[in-house]
């Protein structure tokens, strides 16, 4: 059943990106009430809008605890239009339709989190609003609600594609997103008298209410006939600084890059740049500077790394800036941007450019099959040197550690079957999502080969152990000197005896890092 909008009330705390929406509502002759501060931010964009006190003859009253709550703005949204009864009654007591419902809540957990008082905690529980929302939830079958500033957006391409109408099922679609918010506001204001923390971004909110969380609908998922969206505060995550918006394998590839990256906290003396491609690193290295780090990673390979997802760990200067341009790249990902090297960012329309806020992000993961969700602890798991064991007669030099972590860290951000190819510092090549694990190593030399680095003295990390001895033996022949695996099979001292002939020292660690 397609409606015309033709009334819409409008109540936000937030203001930002509602601008183009009011816009669009004026210029399809949409009537437009509101109340306090998006009265004045309606009022200041030249637009008319009449004042819910108006329409309800009531002022705001009791400090702004009572605006909306009267039965000519719920009525207005309640009354079902096509019931005679309820048509009469709205006619004789001059109830006007409102159409759709623009709300957002006062920020309840914000507050919360930010230390508040109980008196100021107390105050950010919304109850006007909330009302607001379930109520225009309640009568989708005749308004249109709009819960949360994450869907302005999709509001007003909503609006502009269909001439300012909406069908039941864009009706229903949004109400089911408003329960959630209230849902999610409501379990969090129960969390914080219970004594425990409000749920958000962290554990709990993801495992039992994620739905509730902002809803960003996206162009499509994975490929143009697949539905998408994501459940998150991508705005607390970054500040979008530039460009097109992000799609569903933006967004996966995001958190390959930032899962990645992570491995490698910033220092004074050392900067890492990778560059992801389908959520596996085409390269990524680690350097004193960030326009070295970057043109290291960019070496490993120049043409997977078209049309990729960059991140670093240091702020972009305007030198590293500069090489960067050169680049085909979705997404860079950076702390922070020196003024100039933004601006020459910029250049490129469609690039997008985030920066990168630091939030805490939850420690377990979640995926759906068959008819249910798997959850599981992240990979958490970092070996260092202190966790190596020698287990052949040749140890690996200092050089060769540090290269053998580097490759750790990277292998286990990669997927299975995986072999990385290292220096200290650079990765050289992977072979990832191999059937075999000799079909990964031999891919990597490829790879390593193909793109001019001499893998003399090189080092080799395994995401599993090695069932029999054939990836020591070509690693060996490709000059490889240095190995780091699990351990674990029952052959491996075929592996070993090998090394020990050879002359390759290898070390285990224990720890499988397998990524499906």
């Amino acid at each position: 059943m397609s409606l015309k909008i033709s009334s819409a009330l409008i109540s936000v705390y937030y203001k930002d990106g509602l601008e183009p929406l009011v816009r669009l509502l004026h210029q399809q002759n949409v009537k437009l009430y509101s109340t306090g501060g998006t009265q004045a931010f309606i009022e200041q964009l030249g637009i008319p809008v009449t004042a819910v006190e108006d329409l309800t003859g009531y002022p705001s009253i009791f400090g702004g605890r009572v605006k909306t709550l009267h039965p000519a703005v719920m009525g207005g949204i309640l009354y079902r239009r096509n019931m005679p009864e309820d048509l009469a009654q709205a006619e004789r007591h001059r109830i006007p339709p409102i159409d759709l419902v623009i709300v957002d809540l006062y920020p309840f957990e914000e507050t919360v989190a930010s230390g508040a008082s109980d008196e100021d905690i107390i105050e950010k529980i919304d109850i006007g609003g909330i009302s607001l929302i379930r109520a225009a939830a309640k009568n989708y079958n005749d308004v249109l609600i709009v819960s949360s500033r994450s869907q302005y957006a999709g509001v007003v391409d909503l609006l502009t594609e269909k001439s300012g109408t909406t069908e039941l099922a864009d009706r229903r679609r949004y109400a089911g997103e408003a329960f959630a918010v209230t849902s999610h506001y409501d379990t969090a204001i129960q969390a914080y008298f219970a004594g425990e923390q409000p749920q958000g971004t962290g554990y709990e909110g993801i495992i039992y209410d994620f739905k509730s969380l902002p809803a960003n609908h996206l162009r499509y998922g994975e490929n143009p006939h697949q539905q998408a969206s994501f459940y998150g505060d991508l705005d607390a995550m970054f500040d979008k600084l530039h460009g097109k918006e992000l799609s569903y394998n933006n967004l996966v590839d995001v958190d390959a890059c930032v899962g990645l990256i992570d491995e490698f906290p910033a220092t004074n003396d050392l900067a890492a740049f990778a560059i992801i491609k389908h959520t596996n690193a085409c390269g990524i290295a680690t350097a004193p500077t960030a326009k070295e780090a970057y043109l290291n990673a960019l070496a490993c390979d120049p043409v997977s790394a078209f049309g990729g997802v960059v991140i670093t760990n240091v702020p972009v200067d305007l030198g590293t800036a500069e090489e960067l341009n050169k680049l085909f790249m979705e997404i860079l990902i950076a702390p922070d941007y020196a003024p100039e090297a933004l601006q020459l960012l910029k250049s490129k329309k469609n690039r997008i450019l985030l920066k990168r806020n630091p939030v805490d992000l939850p420690p377990v993961m979640f995926k759906t099959i068959l008819n249910g969700v798997l959850e599981q602890d992240k990979d958490n798991v970092a070996e260092t040197a202190s966790q190596f064991k020698t287990v052949t007669d040749k140890a690996p030099t200092d050089s060769e550690v540090r290269a053998l972590e580097f490759a750790l860290k990277v292998c286990k951000h990669t997927k299975s079957n995986t072999i990385v190819l290292a220096k200290e510092g650079q990765l050289l090549a992977s072979g990832v999502g191999q059937t075999s694990r000799v079909d990964a190593l031999r891919q990597a030399i490829e790879k390593a080969h193909s793109f001019g680095f001499d893998l003399k003295g090189s080092v080799m990390a395994s995401d599993a152990f090695f069932p029999f001895p054939d990836c020591v033996e070509i690693a060996d022949k490709a000059g490889i000197t240095a190995v780091v695996q699990p351990g674990g099979s029952i052959r491996d001292q075929d592996s070993i005896d090998y090394c020990n002939q050879h002359g390759l020292a290898m070390v285990t660690t224990g720890v499988r890092h397998f990524k499906h």
